[in-house]
């Protein structure tokens, strides 16, 4: 796995704030609100990308909340998943695919790359699961 060391991001991308737990749990709110729309989405190869970016922008979103709620702000993504397997090494698969979905929203955005349907059917219960977990963490202490 090809993450950003967490050294690098403390040093470069991550700053100490106050903990919001309002604002934490309006942006948890808000992640949800998108989960809600793309569990709904009728997938088919013309919307896929997209629905695999709203998990993305969700998971996303609660690594945001997770770091807010332990007093950090990052101005990097890759720093997000850094964090996450920082603080939980034993979820190295999770970090890794959360790791791919950034790869393949970038190339969507960047590139206007399509994600291939095979992603998304081989990953999406994985992705609901991700955010189950990240939920839970970020619940955890709130």
């Amino acid at each position: 796995m090809n993450l950003i060391d967490w050294s690098v991001c403390e040093k470069t991308f991550i700053r100490k704030v106050d903990v919001d737990k309002e604002r934490v749990s309006s942006i948890v709110r808000k992640a949800l609100q998108r989960l809600d729309r793309a569990m709904e989405t009728r997938i088919c190869k013309e919307n896929v990308s997209f629905v695999v970016e709203d998990y993305y922008v969700v998971i996303k979103e609660l690594l945001v909340a997770y770091l807010l709620k332990e007093g950090l702000r990052s101005k990097n993504h890759q720093c997000l998943i850094s964090y996450f397997y920082k603080m939980n090494p034993d979820c190295e698969g999770e970090a890794c695919m959360i790791s791919q979905m950034s790869f393949f929203r970038n190339r969507l955005g960047y590139y206007g790359e399509d994600i291939p349907m095979e992603f998304y059917e081989k990953n999406k219960e994985e992705f609901e699961s991700v955010i189950k977990l990240i939920l839970g963490l970020i619940e955890n202490g709130i």
